[in-house]
């Protein structure tokens, strides 16, 4: 599916962060907790259904990227109700769990892809973001007017979209989606964990810890290895 014209778009998706990074990025603009600042003018202008997206597994040695796609209702009590809600890596493991199951039952739509090891190595982890991204958009039980979304873009799809420096940490409905695909993929690798004993993915989730890099010199890659990310020279 991403074989055809793959080239032209990783080269669209570097001209946009090399556009987006050269610019000076004030970190006054991160608010103490994400905020609905980017939502408002939108659900003002009559687009009500604003979509946040991010991903997690990124940088992983094992396992799969995800990303989650969330529609968070227009309700003047949203930001109270929801205000434990901040990029993932800022939570532990207890809170993303209780402000998943939260946000899962508060969300008007919300939905998880997933890319896999095999598809990241054949396309390029930045490819198989979008593609999870794209997946994830499919699945949702309702169509998005507007996308938000934490430095990346998805060239492709007609939907309007804005992509944010440190969209995690400033826009709500981006750190929604921050929360579920961490909670989603970590679920997912303690289901792996279980079928690929001895890498020890339920406790690492697939990162380069030192345990997860001994296991690899003892063992060898797994079928969930991305083969790709210098695993070599782990061997």
């Amino acid at each position: 599916m991403l074989a055809e014209g793959c080239t032209g778009k990783v080269r669209r998706q570097r001209r946009f962060e090399a556009r987006v990074s050269s610019r000076k990025f004030d970190p006054n603009l991160i608010p103490v907790s994400p905020d609905l600042s980017f939502e408002r003018p939108l659900w003002s202008a009559g687009l009500e259904l604003v979509a946040g997206l991010d991903e997690a597994g990124r940088g992983a040695l094992a396992g799969p990227v995800a990303a989650a796609a969330v529609i968070l209702p227009v309700d003047p009590g949203l930001q109270s109700a929801l205000n434990g809600v901040r990029d993932s890596k800022q939570m532990t493991p207890a809170q993303r769990q209780f402000w998943a199951e939260r946000l899962r039952a508060v969300a008007l739509g919300w939905a998880v892809g997933f890319a896999s090891a095999q598809e990241i190595d054949a396309w390029g982890i930045a490819a198989a973001t979008r593609q999870a991204m794209q997946r994830a958009l499919d699945q949702l039980p309702i169509s998005a007017q507007h996308l938000l979304l934490d430095f990346v873009a998805l060239p492709d799809l007609p939907i309007p979209q804005t992509s944010l420096v440190k969209g995690d940490c400033r826009s709500l409905s981006i750190a929604a989606a921050s929360v579920l695909a961490k909670t989603a993929r970590d679920e997912k690798m303690r289901q792996l964990d279980c079928a690929y004993p001895g890498y020890g993915f339920a406790i690492h989730k697939g990162y380069g810890t030192l345990a997860h890099r001994r296991a690899l010199r003892a063992l060898g890659p797994s079928p969930q290895h991305r083969l790709t990310f210098r695993l070599k020279s782990e061997l």
